[in-house]
């Protein structure tokens, strides 16, 4: 079934215009693969990157909005990816990237849309675990902008995965958040007090 992809908010996609219209902004980006980009370059497939703060004791996370994402595409190919954030004046373009999880991303989209229920597709990134997941909502009529994660909404990690958690390996949430919670809680050295 497709993918419900949700519409970025105006300005933050109006952001990621004028910096590509920007010789000055995408020269200074440092990526070799939209500075060689032949042909107009567009932003599609905006996805909201939300962070996985905490997780409470009740298996509860705890998950905050930090921006959109945008695959820059030339042609067929991606090439690149712009960030934007929300600021105290709204939503401003951040930087432009390339590299592993722009194509990793493109890969579990690919994948998810093969799927056969559909889903709300959004970034979960795990800074603690220098991760980055799919997160594929369950609720296609929901606000990106909020939530967090059900039970049984999918998590898909994105290549590079931390060891032990393989990419591109879809998980329900409530299967992968024990395994990142545990990560995420510092073990108490032998001998340390109670």
């Amino acid at each position: 079934m497709p993918l419900c992809v949700p519409q970025a908010p105006a300005p933050a996609l109006r952001s990621v215009l004028t910096a590509l219209s920007s010789p000055t902004a995408v020269r200074e980006a440092r990526t070799p693969a939209l500075l060689r980009a032949q042909g107009p370059a567009t932003p599609e497939l905006p996805l909201p990157v939300h962070v996985l703060d905490r997780v409470t004791a009740q298996g509860v996370t705890a998950t905050r909005l930090t921006g959109w994402r945008f695959h820059i595409r030339c042609g067929d190919l991606s090439v690149a990816a712009a960030e934007t954030m929300l600021t105290a004046d709204g939503w401003a373009f951040s930087h432009f990237f390339e590299g592993p999880y722009v194509a990793s991303t493109e890969r579990a989209l690919r994948q998810a849309d093969s799927m056969a229920q559909s889903y709300q597709p959004r970034l979960l990134s795990v800074p603690e675990l220098y991760m980055l997941t799919l997160w594929l909502h369950g609720d296609c009529a929901a606000d990106a902008a909020a939530g967090h994660p059900a039970a049984t909404d999918l998590l898909v990690p994105l290549a590079p995965a931390p060891p032990g958690i393989a990419a591109h390996l879809p998980h329900r949430v409530a299967e992968l958040l024990p395994v990142l919670t545990h990560r995420m809680t510092p073990t108490r050295l032998l001998g340390s007090p109670a």
